[in-house]
């Protein structure tokens, strides 16, 4: 078996094609539901999809080590053709795997070095691919560690001083393009966290006049209640876009929800008058054409980047204590993998040893019928202690053995010396781990070269 991850973010693709291949909640789960339907999932076993504004990542347990069934998938999900996109993904494998979720979960593959967001979304990731059976025990473990992993970063180092996020630069970049932002009108489209990160952000710059639009009004009501804003639903829009400074718009739409014709008539109304429209949605939710409309300044996720410069200062002195972190992380994970590629023959060591216990006290108490009851369970209890004595030794050698780099041919000799039904300790996945095991140990890289991270 084989650990892959295909993936595209915001340093690969433009936000035109990312936004093409963006999930919602929903379009995750539907994805997910393919898996053991055969509906082209032929050689994958388990499936977690990340999906946030810089990033679309399908991790998979694979027979194969090969992208074909899950650059389909994606094709098939989001109505795009593979020759769209093929070119713009990155592909991973095994050890590459590790490495690369432990860095998106502390943060160390973020637009903004080190954000906390993209912690609670790979949890939220998890979450749905359990929720919907997609996730077994080597996606389960592999994703509950690199969480670890990055709470770990969070409050071991500082890499995550002086919070930023997507939101909070939306929030510099609107103070910088407007002189006097407290006094501004501000409309926060969306109700979810980025939706409330911004209205954070804005609130500590001192904006009073805050008002969250949502399509429910209890949510933005909820969210508005929390930091003394406004609530609003999309009935009110037009007349709170006449009078807005700053409009601000995060939602999970899939599509836009701000078009160019509209904004044309309430330009036309407020005289050109200057609006400041900043998206941090994926898929985006103004229009990009509403930037040619006099009067507007629009600005997507990707314009943040500049923002972000100044925050790496501060931050990257803390990469190095972080990458410690992650490699006693992958060491953990990957002594896993091989514990628990050794688990097969243990498990049927067991049951053969088992099998032959029975075995032979049945056939001894039939020819004892005169034992009584207490006698017969004392034997029982004296094989099973003997059995578990016996085997003590072999087990523990097994699981420890599991640790070096001829773990292979451990297993292949534990399997002929009794005999063992299967290939668990001869299957390519037992041989895949123990090379990259060889690789973590000797030769580790903290960042993954662009060979490595775009493949061929």
């Amino acid at each position: 078996m084989h650990i892959l991850c295909l993936g595209i973010n915001h340093t690969a693709a433009s936000l035109d094609l990312r936004e093409k291949l963006a999930f919602n909640e929903d379009g995750v789960r539907a994805a997910l539901a393919r898996l053991g339907c055969g509906d082209g999932l032929h050689n994958t076993y388990e499936m977690v999809i990340i999906s946030t504004c810089n990033r679309s990542e399908l991790y998979v347990v694979s027979s194969k080590p090969e992208f074909d069934e899950i650059e389909t998938l994606l094709s098939d999900v989001h109505g795009v053709s593979v020759e769209d996109f093929r070119g713009h993904l990155y592909r991973y494998t095994g050890e590459c795997v590790v490495n690369h979720l432990y860095r998106v979960t502390t943060g160390l593959d973020s637009l903004v070095l080190g954000e906390p967001q993209i912690l609670g979304q790979v949890t939220r990731s998890l979450e749905l691919a359990l929720g919907v059976g997609a996730c077994g025990a080597v996606l389960s473990r592999l994703f509950r560690s690199a969480i670890h992993a990055g709470k770990r970063a969070r409050t071991e180092t500082a890499i995550s001083c002086n919070p930023a996020s997507v939101s909070s630069l939306a929030a510099s970049l609107a103070e910088k393009e407007l002189k006097n932002l407290p006094t501004a009108q501000v409309v926060v489209v969306g109700a979810g966290e980025m939706a409330e990160l911004a209205v954070e952000a804005l609130r500590k710059r001192g904006v009073a006049q805050i008002v969250v639009v949502n399509r429910t009004l209890e949510r933005a009501q909820s969210l508005a209640n929390r930091w003394e804003a406004q609530a609003s639903t999309f009935e009110h829009f037009e007349d709170l876009l006449l009078n807005a400074d700053i409009v601000i718009s995060s939602t999970s739409a899939p599509h836009t929800i701000i078009t160019a014709p509209h904004m044309v008539d309430i330009m036309l109304k407020r005289s050109h008058h200057l609006m400041v429209m900043i998206d941090i949605a994926v898929p985006r939710d103004i229009d990009p054409e509403v930037s040619r409309i006099p009067g507007i300044k629009l600005f997507d996720i990707d314009n943040l980047d500049h923002q972000v410069n100044s925050l790496l200062a501060e931050r990257a002195a803390e990469v190095p204590l972080v990458e410690a972190i992650l490699a006693e992380e992958e060491t953990r994970f990957l002594e896993y993998l091989k514990a628990l590629d050794m688990l097969p023959i243990i498990t049927e060591l067991r049951k053969q040893a088992e099998a032959i216990r029975q075995n032979e006290v049945k056939r001894t108490l039939h020819r004892l019928p005169e034992l009584t009851e207490v006698e017969r369970d004392r034997i029982d209890a004296m094989t099973r202690s003997l059995v578990k004595k016996l085997l003590e030794t072999p087990t523990q050698r097994l699981r420890a053995e599991a640790n070096c780099p001829h773990a292979s041919e451990y297993a292949t000799v534990a399997q002929t010396l009794f005999d063992l039904p299967g290939e668990q300790g001869l299957c390519a996945f037992s041989k895949q781990i123990c090379s990259l095991t060889m690789t973590v140990t000797a030769n580790r890289k903290p960042h993954i070269s662009q060979t490595d991270q775009f493949g061929s």
